[in-house]
């Protein structure tokens, strides 16, 4: 499978940087859930989509899926607190994001979940991070998205339209070095996922800062 990142389609600029997460949008939710939106956060991310392609030690994970054993649609690693980053910009982002949003979230990201999806094919199903503290208390979860572009769609947790509208589900399309925050109830409320396509996309890497005790 050729994994390979068309580099130059992509990036602008030759050096590698954060750019002002004062520029993110906020979009309000229902039930007091939030996502803000930060197109370009990382600025010529091509060599640590690269490095974290081929450095990462990415693991294959099966789960049981009713009465079978199945195939998780994407690649995982997970970094816990305390845990050499593969990389120095994934610390710089996720120092970054601990003081952008020290005041409302009141403690640091400090584990990063990694997951590389290889196609269109490979997918994750509708869910919410709810393992640990985020069960019942609000949080946040910072993603940085790298490579080939995917769409971050939420839905409310308890199905129906998404309330003052006909809509089934909010579709949020992330491009190479996008960042996107769900915070609030969102973990608790939403429901997200990054849907299969058909469409002949490439590899693309999300980077899931948490806090301690989050999953």
């Amino acid at each position: 499978m050729d994994l390979t990142l068309q580099g130059s389609l992509l990036d602008l600029t030759d050096e590698m940087s954060l750019r002002d997460l004062g520029a993110a949008r906020r979009h309000g939710l229902a039930h007091g859930a939030w996502v803000d939106v930060r197109p370009d956060w990382l600025a010529a991310g091509d060599e640590l989509f690269s490095a974290l392609l081929h450095e990462v030690p990415w693991h294959a994970e099966r789960r049981q899926m009713y009465d079978s054993v199945v195939d998780v649609p994407r690649l995982t690693k997970f970094y816990a607190a305390g845990e050499r980053l593969p990389h120095p910009m994934l610390v710089a982002a996720r120092d970054a994001l601990s003081a952008h949003y020290a005041d409302e979230l009141g403690e640091p990201f400090v584990t990063a979940g990694l997951c590389l999806y290889r196609d269109g094919r490979d997918s994750v199903a509708w869910h919410g991070d709810r393992i640990g503290r985020s069960r019942d208390s609000d949080t946040m979860i910072a993603i940085l998205s790298l490579g080939s572009p995917r769409t971050l769609a939420l839905r409310p947790r308890d199905g129906g339209a998404i309330p003052g509208t006909t809509h089934k589900a909010l579709r949020f399309p992330l491009a190479h070095g996008d960042l996107v925050v769900m915070g609030g109830s969102c973990q608790r409320t939403w429901d997200h996922a990054i849907p299969k396509t058909s469409d002949a996309v490439g590899p693309r890497i999300s980077v899931q800062f948490r806090v301690s005790g989050v999953r």
